[in-house]
């Protein structure tokens, strides 16, 4: 059986534990946070929302980290990933991987300090909540939890195999070819329903079934495909759906029409509430510049405009710096660009 890790083991990084070691895997779950690691070897992880389950857990702070790991999922804000990854770099086995579940496009990086022949991104495909130490919320559907592994090179077939099979102790891992095209269709709903899920202060629900909120996330989705494609990314198809197809308009008709598809497609997700909005709540500096202002960076460099980004970088900055609040007001701050 390999060695498993969970580093940065909060909200998602909890409840994938829990179901690994509940289907009978082996992993460790790693946090700063003394009061939830103490909770969670004594008490178990405590997942609740649409499911209900305790599991007793091994967790450890990132000081009584040992030995050698061979996966390492990494669920840390990337704001810290120069660091946090030259250091876990030390405690990877000689086939070792770090799998980024984390937001945005992280691989580049990570491959740069441990080696592209070290490196496998994923993409979650559902959201869960940190509610107190050791409880956490899962907010997806029971039938709706999938992941979407890609690798970069010089990885080889056992390694994905290995990562494959302890993450399908949670749910269906889809290999992904074109890794790129997954990241950015992640990217496209991050950067829509947390960045704007966040700027209204809500849940995704809030955004997809508020028609004025429609309105902007219509035009957010038509930025992060025209920047993605400006990139030479083909979009890789999430839970099965074309969301270039979907989504991508050129007329106000196809425009109406995504809009009214919005609640239907988020429906068993309305209820995740975004991992940036958690962080301000909690006082925390958030990954914005990590999700919008990915687009917004690619956006200047392939001269593609993204003024429905740009400006929801600046509420939650705002927001952050305490300018704003988190509100559904602020919805209205779009106005002058629509």
């Amino acid at each position: 059986m390999s060695r498993n890790a969970i580093y940065g083991a909060g909200s998602l990084g909890t409840v994938l534990g829990a179901y690994i070691t509940k289907n009978g895997g082996q992993v460790d779950l790693i946090n700063r946070n003394k009061a939830h690691v103490e909770i969670l070897n004594t008490k178990g992880a405590k997942i609740i929302g649409t499911v209900d389950m305790t599991v007793p857990v091994t967790a450890i702070t990132p000081d009584r980290m040992e030995g050698k790991y061979d996966v390492i999922v990494l669920l840390t804000k990337q704001l810290f990933n120069k660091d946090v990854v030259t250091m876990l770099k030390d405690y990877l086995s000689e086939e070792g991987v770090i799998v980024t579940l984390q937001n945005g496009i992280p691989e580049p990086g990570i491959a740069e300090i441990v080696g592209a022949n070290h490196t496998m991104g994923c993409a979650v495909e559902w959201g869960a909540a940190l509610i107190e130490p050791g409880v956490c919320e899962l907010t997806s559907a029971p039938d709706s939890l999938s992941f979407h592994m890609g690798k970069l090179e010089g990885i080889t077939d056992k390694q994905v195999k290995m990562v494959k099979d302890l993450l399908e102790l949670m749910c269906p891992v889809h290999e992904e070819e074109n890794l790129m095209g997954a990241r950015w269709s992640k990217l496209l709903i991050n950067a829509t329903f947390s960045g704007l899920g966040t700027v209204v202060g809500g849940v995704f629900g809030d955004v997809s079934e508020d028609k004025d909120a429609q309105k902007v996330a219509i035009r957010c989705m038509k930025e992060c495909i025209d920047v993605g494609h400006a990139t030479g990314t083909q979009f890789a198809p999430v839970q099965g759906k074309n969301i270039v197809g979907l989504f991508y308009y050129k007329g106000a008709l196809k425009r109406a029409l995504g809009c009214k598809l919005l609640p239907i497609a988020m429906k068993k997700h309305r209820l995740i509430e975004p991992s940036m909005l958690q962080d301000l709540k909690k006082g925390k500096p958030c990954e914005i510049d990590a999700i919008n202002g990915v687009v917004c960076e690619f956006g200047r460099k392939h001269n593609v405009p993204t003024p429905i980004n740009d400006k929801i970088v600046e509420i939650i900055k705002k927001i952050q710096n305490g300018e704003l609040k988190a509100e559904k007001k602020n919805i209205r701050l779009f106005d002058d660009i629509l």
